[in-house]
């Protein structure tokens, strides 16, 4: 979930309640599924709202987290087929509108491979990131079978917290929805950080090698 005022939020929150309190496990699901296909429906509020509900004895805790958990990788799976089968036609039709060069899609092949099981396994375990992960997944065309394990072992951990969470705070689950949302903040501005300094290292290494092409063209001269 993007880290946005609660302002904003709210209405979304007061709707994934509204969901799970009349579907029940179905709701939840549903939920669960829309927010890992990247539409910004807040999973603190669905899991922490079911915690909730699992304190009152409706469902029990291991239901709840492998409803949620399964959910979250069908959701994935229909991020990932956006990324897999949209390649082709974002770099052809619309690459340049979008900055995308053929060397950003071979950089994210080249990433997913090395890095690819560490990248989707730890960030399904952080907001923000979580829910778009599996979208340059596809891009990189990241084995289909590799990438669904490792997205449902790294959805069990963060749905099994707000869960139990929920379920121990009962009726207060809106205080740490609340709370959440300071950690998404720190999560974004790790991200804007992470980012700028990318740039600015990619923007350095272009300097020096123009820098280092400059100079032997110089002694060719003399």
């Amino acid at each position: 979930m993007l880290a946005v005022p609660a302002s904003l939020t709210d209405p979304l929150v007061e709707f994934a309640t509204n969901v799970v309190g009349e579907l029940g496990l179905p709701g939840i699901f549903i939920l669960m599924l829309v927010e890992s296909a990247c539409i910004p429906v807040p999973s603190e509020a669905t899991m922490l709202f079911a915690g909730f509900n699992v304190s009152k004895g409706e469902y029990s805790l291991f239901a709840v987290t492998m409803v949620g958990s399964l959910a979250n990788l069908v959701g994935s799976w229909v991020a990932y087929a956006v990324g897999y089968f949209g390649r082709v036609d974002i770099l052809e039709k619309h690459g340049k509108k979008l900055h995308i060069k053929p060397s950003h899609l071979q950089w994210a092949d080249r990433w997913f491979e090395k890095h690819g099981d560490a990248t989707v396994f730890f960030t399904r375990m952080l907001p923000i990131i979580r829910t778009f992960i599996s979208l340059p997944a596809g891009v990189a065309r990241m084995p289909f079978w590799r990438f669904s394990v490792l997205t449902f072992l790294g959805c069990v951990p963060w749905v099994f917290m707000l869960t139990f969470i929920g379920q121990q705070v009962g009726e207060r689950w809106e205080d740490w929805k609340d709370s959440l949302h300071y950690f998404d903040y720190a999560v974004a501005a790790a991200i804007v950080i992470g980012v700028v300094y990318l740039v600015v290292q990619n923007r350095r290494g272009k300097s020096r090698q123009g820098s280092s092409e400059v100079e032997p063209a110089a002694d060719a001269a003399q």
